[in-house]
């Protein structure tokens, strides 16, 4: 005698033989897409650091200083870059391309005893 007990199965639902679906392609021009590329690509921020020590070390960035570090830290960023060194005129500064902010900044009188960490890039300009 068998004692195991039978479950009667549901009948299978046949899958109907459509093509599979695709998600269809995200525009690149989506008006999130247009803002996160606004926000990416805005001015650069100064953090309190990086403000005092360009006050400190009496450095001052033109507008066409500014116009070559943004340009210098989009092409960091379009290398997939995080934090970039930037090397302009006699001075380097240390960018968070990820957070589009000057970390530090030091002049050329100080630049040669530095060691500059937790970089992955570089950018001479």
């Amino acid at each position: 005698m068998d004692n195991r007990i039978y479950f009667p199965q549901p009948p299978i639902n046949p899958v109907p033989h459509n093509k599979p679906t695709r998600a269809k392609p995200v525009n690149a021009q989506t008006p999130f897409s247009q803002v996160l590329d606004q926000k990416l690509q805005g001015e650069l921020k100064f953090s309190q650091h990086a403000r005092e020590r360009l006050q400190a070390r009496n450095i001052k960035l033109s507008d066409d200083d500014l116009s070559k570090l943004n340009e210098a830290v989009d092409k960091a960023r379009t290398k997939g870059s995080r934090d970039s060194l930037i090397l302009m005129n006699d001075m380097a500064l240390v960018v968070s391309v990820k957070n589009n902010t000057v970390i530090t900044a030091v002049d050329q009188e100080n630049i040669k005893e530095n060691v500059f960490t937790n970089i992955d890039s570089a950018v001479i300009i």
